[in-house]
């Protein structure tokens, strides 16, 4: 992929070699990362159940909040994409998430080397049992560590764990209890392992970036920074151009445990 940063936006100088889709979950995020490619044109192409925006190398689209309806918005696009003998190199789930206090302060990023769904399982007499203890499939997508690596020493962003859950923490009580059982857990969300499901489905590497909007716990709506998260969303994406050039596609995502 050939994209050059200019006063912390992308332009695009040639045909690119590799292809990225980039999935948010509402379309105020979307527009957040596409600021970082203006002044190029978003060229929109309809898929089944969403829209996508094309930026140069790049497919934006706002695939949905959840993780069921992330994955079904992006299996869809890398479905077109395939069909179209035009598939993608690596998907990147992102947007706005929150952090757990202290470590990912309102307004950092925040870089997943793990992508966790936090609620994928069953309660029992022993306390949560995950999916995987049950038997069934897989709980955690591990991004290449490269490409992991790159990104976070271009962005200043933080290296851990970033949970997806159906139900956004509105209590200290879950917030502890999540940390307990995810002592690497930095943010959470509620798309990436969606997203993540679908990219392991076509055999696309993927990567979660978030920026820290709110603390995780109790739902105090005079602590949220959104803009100022978006504004650092959009500024991490005017760098990733080097981050991208330098990184190999066929580096191999893991699905773990």
């Amino acid at each position: 992929m050939v994209l050059h940063a200019q006063e912390g936006l992308l332009t695009t100088s040639s045909v690119p070699a590799a292809r990225v889709l980039v999935a948010t979950a509402v379309p105020l995020e979307r527009d957040a990362v596409a600021r970082a490619f203006a002044p190029l044109p978003l060229l929109e192409v309809p898929l089944p159940g969403a829209v996508l925006h094309r930026s140069g190398a790049l497919d934006l689209l706002a695939a949905g909040v959840g993780p069921a309806r992330a994955a079904a918005s992006t299996a869809a696009a890398l479905t077109a994409a395939a069909l179209a003998d035009s598939p993608y190199d690596l998907v990147v789930s992102t947007g706005i998430a929150g952090g757990f206090q202290p470590d990912a302060p309102v307004g950092s990023l925040v870089v997943a080397d793990e992508i966790t769904v936090a609620d994928l399982g069953a309660e029992t007499a022993d306390g949560f049992v995950t999916v995987t203890g049950l038997g069934f499939g897989v709980v955690s997508h591990r991004p290449p560590e490269s490409l992991v690596g790159e990104l976070a020493a271009a962005t200043g962003g933080h290296i851990g764990t970033i949970l997806t859950v159906s139900t956004v923490t509105g209590s200290a009580a879950r917030a502890a209890e999540l940390r307990a059982r995810h002592p690497r857990a930095l943010a959470e969300a509620m798309e990436g392992f969606g997203v993540a499901e679908a990219a392991a489905a076509h055999g696309v590497p993927v990567l979660e970036l978030r920026a820290v909007s709110n603390p995780v716990g109790p739902r105090d709506r005079a602590a949220w920074r959104i803009g100022e998260a978006l504004t650092a969303l959009t500024e991490a994406f005017g760098k990733l151009a080097p981050v991208l050039e330098s990184w190999n596609p066929h580096e191999p995502c893991e699905r773990t445990h």
